[in-house]
């Protein structure tokens, strides 16, 4: 929904690396049928950046810092949709956020520090809502292909059975990518943070804890292997599901507990069937992603035929209060971290700018504020599938 503002959407961040990969989207994709403009720290890297990913010469750029809370709201108030990359956000985002809910600016990032979330829902709900601002936080691989799987199966029980499903288990099958940079930045700094304020921890722990007071039943363990008597395989901790979890009640409690106040919500990785299966199980239990040598640093990743190479699919089933039960599968044809996320943001801001009118304004999640307009526009334009296995 145009606001009539300078530009349609504005990428902050783009001449970072993912920011790169979000701005050679929009080229790719859009050109300059939308009218979009490029941010940064520095107009000369963002020319150059311009220039390397082939971007029409005319994509305009702005300068902006977030150390610099008059130039972050000056970029706020020229765009309809501001699309930031520019994290850890619980260090460069919260002027953004501030500025878009005070002036109506729709807002999309790709946030998995449930934190600051926490803390963004309190400070600017309220005004979100008032000026129309319609704040969407973890428009990446957190939380896109979980928030909007569990609510296409929650739809697809809907229509066969007549009810949702109290049930839900997520279960990652397949993941072939890196993490990004950013995502490792994001919890060294929640941890730092969580040194400083040790009462964030009660945040961090529950997962509820962003569904605005909601306090709904307890939670499937996911924190140590175990084995699945519903599918047969052994299970290891999913290393996003502490911000996936809260984003899908987050959901739930903004659609009105459309998936039931007794709704159960779990992640897991898959790991097979058996003493191998339970040996991977312990083994990934035993090891975390996000450290190393080897994790990307801020502004780094992978190369483009490294993200070519990458996937990811994950199973949602479902079972309903009468023991129906359904899955669904979701997935996507690039790597999870860099160019999966890069495609999945930009489509949000898309689908905000151009499929939300009378969505209205709030620290929202994709599923209330997008739904099944964004499923339709990344499985069209993104390389992702949603799919009904039965």
């Amino acid at each position: 929904m145009s606001k009539n503002r300078e530009f349609d959407i504005i990428v902050y961040g783009a001449s970072g690396f993912t920011g790169r990969l979000v701005a050679e989207y929009m080229q790719n994709q859009y050109g300059r049928s939308v009218n979009w403009a490029m941010a940064g720290r520095s107009a000369e890297k963002l020319a150059e950046v311009r220039d390397l990913i082939g971007a029409d010469p005319q994509t305009p750029l702005v300068v902006a810092d977030a150390a610099d809370p008059a130039s972050v709201r000056q970029m706020v108030s020229r765009a309809s949709v501001i699309c930031t990359t520019v994290g850890p956000y619980q260090l460069y985002g919260s002027d953004i956020v501030a500025a878009c809910a005070e002036l109506g600016t729709d807002y999309v990032d790709l946030s998995g520090e449930p934190g600051w979330m926490h803390e963004m829902i309190g400070a600017h709900d309220a005004a979100a809502k008032a000026s129309g601002a319609r704040i969407v936080h973890s428009c990446g691989f957190d939380s896109i292909p979980f928030d909007l799987g569990v609510l296409f199966l929650q739809d697809a029980a809907k229509e066969k059975f007549g009810a949702t499903c109290p049930r839900v288990r997520g279960r990652v099958r397949a993941m072939n990518g890196e993490f990004s940079g950013g995502t490792a930045a994001s919890l060294g700094a929640t941890m730092e943070a969580l040194g400083k304020n040790p009462e964030l921890f009660h945040v961090l722990a529950n997962p509820f804890s962003l569904a605005n007071g909601f306090q709904g039943p307890a939670q499937p363990d996911d924190s140590k292997p175990v084995e699945d008597e519903v599918l047969g395989q052994w299970l290891a901790p999913f290393i996003m599901a502490a911000i996936n979890t809260k984003n899908v009640h987050r959901s739930n409690a903004l659609m009105g507990h459309a998936y039931g106040e007794d709704f159960c919500y779990d992640e897991m990785m898959l790991t097979g069937a058996g003493e191998e299966g339970k040996a991977v199980a312990e083994f990934v239990a035993s090891t975390n992603p996000l450290e190393g040598d080897d994790v990307p640093q801020p502004g780094e990743g992978p190369s483009k035929e490294s993200r070519e190479a990458g996937n990811y699919d994950i199973l949602f089933h479902g079972t309903t209060a009468s023991g129906d039960t359904l899955s669904v599968s979701v997935g996507g044809d690039l790597d999870p971290g860099y160019g999966s996320t890069s495609r999945m943001i930009a489509e949000s801001a898309m689908c905000l700018l151009q499929d939300s009118d009378g969505v209205a304004g709030g620290v929202l999640t994709t599923a209330p504020a997008m739904g099944q307009k964004l499923i339709a526009r990344l499985v069209s334009n993104a390389g992702l599938y949603f799919k009904i296995e039965g």
